[in-house]
């Protein structure tokens, strides 16, 4: 595309060079080439940048004072986020491939235009595949799976039946969608175990992506569900009947318990733990192994915005470092008490 191109979709402004110069990637400054695009968002990653052989550089409004190599100088508010829609934007789209020999496609499947499905793969009967969808080797779709427009399967993914995709969905390998829950009940007599119906389904919307060997529960009696636009990181764990709003972010190894909900814009860092019926409000942010009980809610009512919860139970940052401060001027005393 030309920077022209470029600009005219996704915003910004050329400030220096020719609309007409064409770009076909983006690159770190190491090792970008005169047709790639770079970007700094402060002052010595913008000296890296036009240093660097990429032809074009993304810089915030006014940064670039001095151009000596003369290059192509974009300006825009969030050159991060520019650089990252280009990339997208610019990524080399493969070609469908149809469906491989080695496919075992089930009866009355609705297969959309421009598909790919790819060796060995498994579709069950009545399963629906949108247009300009790929589905790697090795993955299995069940009877009536749903799946929308422009996703991608990667390789060995299992989807079970009752499961339904939206657009621009995007599963990495290993992944397991709607599975059975962790729902059992006791017998207090005999002390066995009978699984609880898990009969309920999952919903994935618009936009999603799921990282490899993450696993996302079908419903119990009713439904799972997955936000527009949510992001989810490898190795997280979605339990049954949970609701995860828009554009959520979900950290490595996170394990949400069943029936619990997390709100629009939140972020949960790495290995948080989530018990059951809990709910964590909108825009919050959970630190690094925070966790909530189950059945409490977390919210950032009366914190400023950004404000960070960590510990178990979750509460802000400021006050665990002040607690962890006073148990340290405890265990100090008490150590001088002991000496003497």
């Amino acid at each position: 595309m030309t920077l022209g191109e470029l600009v005219k979709v996704l915003g910004g402004k050329l400030a220096e060079g020719s609309e007409q110069y064409v770009i076909d990637g983006v690159d770190g400054c190491e090792t970008a080439s005169p047709s790639d695009v770079v970007f700094a968002e402060d002052a010595s990653a913008l000296a890296e940048a036009l240093s660097s052989n990429a032809g074009a550089v993304i810089a915030k409004p006014g940064a670039v004072a001095a151009n000596p190599e003369q290059k192509c100088i974009i300006e825009a508010e969030h050159p991060r986020l520019w650089f990252s829609l280009a990339g997208k934007l610019l990524k080399p789209v493969l070609a469908p491939g149809g469906v491989h020999p080695t496919a075992v496609v089930g009866a009355h499947v609705k297969l959309g235009d421009d598909i790919t499905i790819g060796p060995t793969t498994v579709v069950g009967d009545y399963a629906e595949i949108g247009t300009g969808t790929r589905i790697d080797a090795g993955s299995v779709l069940g009877r009536g799976v749903r799946v929308g427009e422009f996703c991608h399967i990667y390789p060995r993914v299992v989807i079970y039946s009752g499961t339904e995709l939206g657009n621009w969905v995007t599963v990495h390998a290993g992944a397991v969608l709607g599975a059975d829950g962790f729902g059992y009940v006791r017998d207090p007599e005999s002390g066995s175990y009978t699984q609880f119906p898990q009969q309920g389904t999952l919903a994935i919307e618009d936009d999603v992506e799921i990282g490899a060997n993450s696993t996302i529960d079908r419903g119990a009696l009713k439904e799972t569900r997955i936000g527009r636009g949510t992001k989810i990181d490898n190795l997280v764990h979605v339990g049954h009947n949970c609701e995860i709003g828009e554009n959520v972010i979900l950290v490595a190894l996170t394990g949400i318990s069943g029936s619990s909900s997390v709100g629009r814009g939140a972020v949960l860092a790495g290995q948080v733990g989530i018990g059951d019926h809990a709910h964590v409000g909108a825009g919050v942010v959970l630190g690094g192994q925070a966790g909530v009980f189950t059945g409490k809610t977390v919210t950032t009512e009366g914190m400023r915005p950004g404000t960070v919860l960590w510990g178990t139970p979750a509460r802000p940052l400021k006050q665990v470092l002040r607690e962890q401060a006073v148990l340290t001027r405890l265990a100090r005393r008490k150590e001088g008490e002991t000496s003497e």
